[in-house]
């Protein structure tokens, strides 16, 4: 790796598509290869670093108040710069945080995810006995499922694949679903939707019952909508929060997988070289992982 100063790029709200052309990959840990003259001196190369992909511009007004994840100058590492599917990427020294021998470059790369997952559990929060629905048992949702268990929330997932179904009940699920309707009328306390669906969201919003939260995690088509009853949010006060990638989180994230409070192994079912990323793309398109 190596480690440039950033210029941040101009973008515009909501979530557009990456600019072309464009080397992907935002979730990733390596081995520094190379530092910058600006570098700071606890770096070295050779040293194991996961690095968070977050590229703030830290003076317009959302950075200002500590809200550098809605930055008007917003990018990212393989989102509006090159990112990590390429054998060197060039990243800022600040945003490396080690990684300890015992973790996997792998495992590394779960951070970022894992980093996103804590922020939105910041956001929605959780107590102790609560009961939540997750739609969507993709990575994401087992990692948000693994964050909820350990808040002391019990979690029922949603989702049309019943392979990740069994995951999620390996990982403790308190029930599982192929969908909302097969619930029999639960209510619970607060739900999250990993899907960027409307038809999941507006189930899952459906399945609260009074006084309940909503997170919006999963991302959305820009124009999508959901049908919402305002009278509904008004009279059973429902809370609807949004989470919007990492903020101050990824160390948080990176102790919690060193520590092993979170179990890897059922989130990492391929490691394929780079000269089989297309073989990698495939098998996304397909369902795995």
């Amino acid at each position: 790796m190596r480690y440039l100063r950033y210029r941040p790029a101009h973008r515009r709200r909501g979530v557009p598509p990456s600019p072309y052309p464009l080397v992907p990959g935002h979730e990733f840990s390596g081995e520094v290869v190379e530092l910058g003259p600006a570098a700071p001196g606890d770096l070295q190369p050779g040293d194991r670093v996961a690095v968070d992909p977050s590229l703030f511009c830290g003076y317009c007004d959302a950075c200002s108040a500590g809200r550098g994840n809605l930055c008007g100058n917003w990018g990212a590492i393989g989102d509006t710069v090159d990112g990590a599917f390429a054998e060197y990427v060039s990243v800022p020294a600040v945003n490396c945080h080690r990684i300890p021998e015992s973790m996997s470059f792998q495992e590394g790369a779960l951070i970022e995810p894992l980093s996103c997952a804590v922020h939105g559990l910041r956001r929605v929060g959780v107590q102790p006995g609560e009961e939540f629905l997750l739609a969507g048992a993709g990575t994401m949702g087992l990692l948000l499922q693994q964050l909820l268990q350990r808040g002391g929330a019990r979690v029922t997932m949603v989702d049309h694949n019943t392979e990740r179904l069994a995951i999620a009940r390996t990982l403790g699920a308190q029930a599982t679903a192929t969908s909302v309707d097969e619930l029999d009328g639960a209510r619970f306390d607060a739900a999250v939707d990993v899907t960027g669906a409307p038809p999941a969201m507006e189930a899952a919003l459906d399945a609260l019952r009074r006084g309940g939260r909503f997170l919006v995690f999963g991302v959305a088509p820009e124009d999508a909508r959901i049908s919402l009853s305002p009278f509904r949010v008004y009279n059973d006060e429902i809370t609807l929060v949004g989470s919007m990638a990492v903020l101050n989180s990824f160390r948080a994230a990176r102790d919690l997988l060193a520590s092993g409070e979170i179990e890897t192994a059922p989130l990492l079912t391929h490691a394929l070289p780079l000269d089989r990323y297309p073989e990698a793309l495939d098998l996304m398109r397909g369902g795995a992982g």
